[in-house]
C-alpha cells in the first residue's frame, strides 16, 4: 500500500475513537484499531487525536516494543504547510531523556534475595536441629 501524504488538515479531521489518526515523527498512523488495547488507556490517546504527539510519545519512554507495534500502522507522511506549527526541536547539544529503566531488574534481584534469605534460613534451621539432636 502506497503512503499518502497528508496535511495537518487532513489529520485534524480524524479525531475521535472510531477515527483516529496521530503524527509521529512527521509519520500519520491511523491508530484507531489500538484505542481500547492501549496501556495507558484510551483518555491518553484521545487528548492527542488528530494531533502532533511526537513530544507526548517521547515524553512517556515508548519501548522498542511499542515503537514496532506503530509500524503496522502508518498510514502516510506529514506535508508542512506555511504556518503549520512547527516541530519542536531540541536544544543543541542537548539529549533526549532515556527511558526510565533503573526499577527493570528489581524483580528479579527481590526474587534473588528472597530465595537466598529462604536459603539461609532453612540452613539456619537445619545447623540448629543438628545442635539440639547432639544435646539430646
Amino acid at each position: 500500500m502506497a503512503l499518502q501524504e497528508l496535511t495537518y488538515q487532513d489529520v485534524a479531521e480524524h479525531n475521535t475513537k472510531k477515527d483516529l489518526y496521530v503524527v509521529i515523527h512527521d509519520k500519520v498512523y491511523d491508530i484507531t484499531k489500538f484505542v481500547d488495547e492501549h496501556p495507558g488507556g484510551e483518555e491518553v490517546l484521545l487528548d492527542v487525536a488528530g494531533q502532533d504527539s511526537t513530544e507526548a510519545f517521547e515524553d512517556v519512554g515508548h519501548s522498542d516494543e511499542a515503537r514496532e507495534a506503530l509500524e503496522p500502522l502508518l498510514v502516510g507522511t506529514l506535508k508542512r504547510n506555511p504556518g503549520d506549527p512547527k516541530p519542536k526541536t531540541p536544544l543543541p547539544g542537548a539529549v533526549s531523556p532515556a527511558a526510565d529503566n533503573s526499577s527493570a531488574g528489581l524483580g528479579v534481584g527481590l526474587y534473588a534475595v528472597v530465595l537466598l534469605g529462604g536459603l539461609v534460613a532453612f540452613g539456619a534451621y537445619q545447623y540448629l536441629q543438628q545442635q539440639q539432636n547432639q544435646q539430646a
